[in-house]
């Protein structure tokens, strides 16, 4: 066996970046990013990893729309009656959403498959965190190229390489609460595949795949929070093999999925 004595126990840091400024359509995030985190006297380091929350995401890339403007479609009407939702939240939730998994017309619930190929609640569609009474904000078109632009500026500004994540909350089947989730990923493999490969006990694994891009955005919340305001982590420490990444490695293919 080792002598655990002689090795370094591994560490994980894990450091929320403030003094972002309010986030306006067309911002460049990486530049901003890497100014707030000095502000801090938090220079970015290779292989560093950052967790950034979607709003910020959506308002940079302006997408935030006015509900005032939204003109409901007879099949959002229709629905909207059903879950006694607003319509024109409604509407929105149809545009964004490839298919409706589940209705809930007593909670007013709708779980839906978003064009990325995400299941969540309002196809992520939420007015919590934007400036307006009658604002709301939809998901990124693409997180992969949000999270990759990110990874450039910030490689341009500093000379640095990291990886990106871009995180939601989003609740889970079977279990009370809500956590964050990877909906966006670059610089890093979302998920580390352990099938193939040999337990302590000489067994072949040949299920393991550990969403490791999950548990990371989820290791960011523990310092971002949902009412402190800190829509960035860092996180530094954490092996990992740079890769181009991409989101696509987490989704179940429909054919697989026991529960749909």
């Amino acid at each position: 066996m080792p002598d655990r004595g002689n090795m370094n126990p591994p560490l994980i840091e894990i450091v929320g970046v403030v003094g972002l400024p309010e986030i306006e359509n067309g911002a460049e995030l990486g530049s901003m990013i890497v100014m707030a985190a000095l502000g801090q006297d938090t220079s970015l380091e290779n292989g560093d990893i950052l967790v950034v929350t979607q709003k910020v995401i959506s308002k940079a890339e302006g997408r935030t729309i006015d509900l005032r403007t939204v003109i409901p479609s007879e099949r959002g009407l229709k629905l909207a009656i059903e879950t006694g939702r607003d319509p024109r939240m409604v509407e929105l939730i149809l545009r964004e959403s490839k298919s409706i998994v589940r209705i809930d017309s007593t909670r007013g619930i709708i779980i839906t498959e978003t064009h990325h190929g995400f299941i969540c609640a309002n196809a992520g569609i939420d007015q919590s965190n934007v400036e307006g009474e009658h604002l709301v904000s939809l998901l990124p078109e693409d997180p992969d190229n949000s999270a990759r632009r990110i990874c450039e500026e910030v490689a341009q500004v500093t000379g640095k390489r990291v990886a990106v994540i871009i995180s939601d909350t989003f609740g889970r089947a079977w279990r009370e609460g809500q956590v964050n989730f990877a909906i966006g990923v670059s610089g890093l493999d979302p998920i580390l595949d352990y099938r193939g490969s040999l337990d302590k006990q000489g067994s072949v694994l040949k299920t393991t795949s550990i969403a490791v891009a999950d548990e990371l955005v989820g290791a960011g919340e523990m310092v971002m929070g949902k009412a402190e305001g800190i829509p960035v982590a860092l996180i530094r420490g954490y092996r990992y093999q740079p890769s181009v990444g991409g989101v696509a490695g987490l989704l179940r293919d429909p054919s697989t999925d026991l529960f749909r």
